[in-house]
């Protein structure tokens, strides 16, 4: 009998909780902190996720939060051989499938690292917000120097060794000023898939500079000028926000949910061992009404269990209500699938509430440029014909 959650299709696991940045938009705290995540417990992950009734065909093992490259490459040596040996033994007949990827600021990435990233087959997304200037202003190190030179030198020693790769860049007021100079630093820089990450107010990170009505028009414009000048140049800068649109238009699939939140489609696991569902943002948080979202530790809390639990049980219900009163009160419904959690959460204090300011960034204004130029586009053309 199919479960009414899950599968799970990604696991993030914090490999350390330390970062080499201190970017001033960054969620997470403690993030000065070396604290690592035992390899010890690759096994036990693995077979919470085999033994559960949650487990699908294919897993995203994601290492995320913190600086995973601040670590050494054995030890993502030793964890690919950890993760294939516990399939092996706790897969069932036709087995999980397992891809690794990796999230970094790219400051460290050497040759050394990108042989690492080969022979461990991991697909690498980094961290990138443009041209220097908007770079440097928000990801520094401690000592207050930018980190855009040596992530770029990172990105171009991926490049040499043929490493594929994608760029998530965290969009400030500072970069609606200028759209054609961050599309033209991507397309020079032959950085073919992007994804922007709107500032967004999240853990200890209690405000942003995208804040408001007359920064979601500023970004509208934004977007508006950054598609067509993509079109212009026959594509050839994807944007993640565009083609996860186009493919529900073109398919005229709609969602009636979302992996972040259907519960157990995720999996997050802090360096401790203590997980989460949901949105990863979530994981170790103190949350006022919610106490955390933590639903156990690896090492006494079976997946099947922390879905039992009261714990979930409230969670789940609120994320269940907000869910709902998103499907009854928004056109773009079926374009996000009910938001995301965290943000509902950060921004209203609850799960149980429907748009919030990052729906609007992520969904609804992507979704008004494609239209707007669909219908130009189809306007122009009837103009011609007649």
């Amino acid at each position: 009998m199919t479960h009414p959650f899950g599968p799970i299709g990604m696991v993030v696991v914090q490999s350390t909780s330390l970062c080499n940045l201190d970017c001033d938009y960054c969620y997470l705290p403690d993030r000065q902190k070396r604290r690592v995540f035992d390899l010890a417990q690759v096994p036990l992950l693995v077979q919470r996720i085999v033994e559960s009734p949650f487990c699908g065909p294919e897993l995203a093992w994601v290492w995320h939060a913190g600086e995973p490259l601040t670590l050494p490459h054995d030890y993502y040596d030793r964890a690919s051989v950890l993760i294939q040996e516990a399939l092996a033994a706790s897969a069932p007949a036709g087995g999980v499938a397992i891809e690794q990827h990796i999230q970094t600021n790219g400051t460290l990435i050497n040759d050394q690292w990108c042989e690492c990233f080969r022979r461990n087959q991991i697909v690498v997304g980094v961290s990138l917000d443009g041209p220097e200037a908007l770079h440097d202003q928000h990801r520094r190190f401690r000592s207050g120097r930018g980190s855009h030179a040596l992530a770029m030198r990172g990105i171009e020693a991926l490049q040499r060794h043929g490493i594929p790769f994608h760029v998530i860049a965290v969009l400030t007021a500072e970069a609606m000023e200028d759209p054609e100079g961050v599309y033209t630093f991507f397309r020079d820089h032959q950085i073919k898939a992007v994804g922007f990450n709107v500032e967004e107010q999240e853990g200890v990170h209690g405000s942003s500079s995208m804040q408001g009505i007359e920064q979601e028009e500023r970004y509208y414009t934004f977007l508006q000028t950054f598609w067509q000048l993509s079109a212009r140049d026959g594509f050839p800068v994807v944007l993640r926000e565009f083609e996860q649109l186009l493919g529900l238009m073109e398919s005229r699939r709609r969602l009636s949910d979302n992996e972040l939140t259907r519960p157990f489609s995720i999996l997050s696991v802090d360096w401790q061992g203590h997980f989460s569902t949901f949105d990863p943002e979530l994981l170790s948080v103190s949350a006022g009404q919610y106490g955390d979202f933590n639903l156990g530790n690896l090492a006494t809390t079976s997946l099947a269990d922390a879905a039992a639990s009261d714990r979930f049980r409230r969670l789940w219900d609120d994320q269940q209500a907000g869910v709902q009163l998103c499907e009854s009160s928004c056109d773009y419904f079926g374009l996000c699938g009910g938001g995301m959690g965290s943000n509902k959460f950060w921004e209203y204090g609850t799960l149980a509430c429907s748009e919030t300011s990052a729906c609007r960034f992520k969904t609804q204004i992507p979704a008004r440029v494609l239209l707007d130029w669909f219908e130009s586009r189809t306007a122009g053309m009837n103009e011609q014909v007649a």
